[in-house]
């Protein structure tokens, strides 16, 4: 695939399909299986339903490549996706992702009526939002042009959400004003702020703690939890908590789904987790960044190298140029300390990364068309996103998502 990549492409991004099934089949052995709705309700003696696994594909999949990695997820047999926007959700479902999308940021009350139009779930975090759907059934007196939604709630974030003293507020508006808008609540959720480090459990037991009062005022008001005893009602509702961190330091987090992002693109949410939990759980990282070298030329001792004069040849020696640049995602943070790959070898970055080219040396036996590796594997080195972020200043999360979205992903 390479090779024949380096004739039409001057940098792309690998998607190992392989590395992608053996981290869904790993979450899922995690959390279990989910059994048919239909065969739980009513039925006390089989338990909770199951926990449904929601593959987060925001802000581009983490850089992955919303649609290539939602229509692969999708195959491996997620349950769901979160997104960041409805304009996200609109995407995927003109890509053919017929499966549940839950909007996790906000949705602007003008996009409403195309969020029930698409059969995208939104997230109402606040009044004002709450206000702006509840004129909607107010005037329509029908379901039409109502989105169903989850509502957010604050345990400790301190973002969005509403704090569980707004709760009576929120419960008293869902029943009294219409029918048909408690009828469209599907589910209620928290984020955590710190479920990365095993050791240090004392906050995300709080939230959790804050969550499950939140989960009885429904319960008490007639939304019971799918999975719980009374699940199956008229009014049932799904209740999550746990993201890729949540997910790994407890399984009570699990609940009726999981929000898993990092996780299934084979990297974990912090080192703290992967030395804790790295040799009972084995993640696979799912990118690989590539490009092409574009030249190869000679410099003498003392030549200056890109902008600002910033770097010189300490003695003769070749460099490579590649053609790309902080436009395309490398950080220009990275300048004169970060490395590439070509043939196996390091190379180091020269001088200050361009927008769209960059110089790194020295190097032997390279030739234009040899392949630069950014992140991933070459020989027997691999340069891990979490290092070259680190080298970076910066955190892999930021480092993937801001890979630009012009650059072709391909399914290996």
């Amino acid at each position: 695939m390479a090779k024949v990549l380096t004739k039409t492409h001057r940098t792309w991004i690998e998607i190992d399909s392989r590395a992608a099934k053996k981290n869904y089949d790993t979450f899922r052995k995690l959390i279990g299986p989910v059994r048919p709705l239909r065969q739980a309700q009513g039925i006390k003696a089989q338990g909770k339903r199951g926990t449904q696994l929601w593959s987060v594909v925001k802000s581009n999949a983490y850089g992955h490549g919303i649609v290539v990695f939602s229509k692969l997820a999708d195959r491996l047999g997620v349950n769901g996706f979160c997104v960041d926007s409805l304009v996200e959700g609109i995407r995927l479902r003109k890509e053919g992702i017929k499966k549940p999308i839950l909007v996790l940021g906000p949705t602007l009350p003008a996009l409403l009526h195309e969020a029930a139009k698409r059969k995208i779930t939104i997230t109402i975090s606040n009044f004002d939002s709450l206000k702006v759907l509840t004129s909607i059934v107010a005037k329509k007196a029908t379901i039409d042009g109502v989105p169903e939604f989850h509502l957010k709630i604050d345990t400790g974030m301190h973002r969005q959400g509403f704090y569980l003293a707004d709760l009576p507020k929120v419960l008293k508006s869902l029943n009294s004003k219409s029918s048909i808008l408690n009828s469209r609540l599907r589910g209620i959720y928290t984020h955590f702020a710190s479920a990365k480090d095993t050791n240090y459990p004392t906050y995300t037991e709080k939230q959790f703690a804050e969550f499950q009062k939140a989960i009885k005022l429904f319960e008490d008001a007639g939304f019971p939890a799918e999975g719980g005893s009374a699940s199956g009602g008229k009014n049932s509702i799904t209740v999550h908590c746990a993201a890729t961190g949540g997910t790994l330091v407890n399984p009570k987090y699990h609940l009726d789904a999981v929000r898993v992002g990092i996780g299934l693109y084979g990297l974990w949410p912090s080192k703290e987790l992967e030395v804790q939990l790295g040799r009972k759980i084995k993640l696979y990282p799912v990118l690989s960044w590539r490009a092409v070298v574009s030249e190869v030329k000679n410099l003498e001792a003392g030549d200056y190298i890109g902008y600002d004069l910033v770097e010189r040849a300490p003695r003769p020696m070749k460099m490579a140029v590649i053609p790309v640049g902080y436009w395309h995602g490398l950080p220009r943070s990275l300048s004169g300390i970060g490395e590439v790959l070509i043939n196996g070898r390091r190379a180091k970055i020269l001088g200050r990364i361009s927008m769209d080219l960059i110089a790194v040396g020295p190097v032997t036996g390279v030739k234009p068309g040899d392949i630069a590796t950014f992140i991933g594997k070459d020989g027997k080195e691999n340069f891990l996103a979490f290092d070259v972020a680190a080298r970076g200043g910066t955190i892999h999360y930021e480092l993937l998502t801001r890979l630009n979205p012009l650059i072709e992903r391909i399914i290996q």
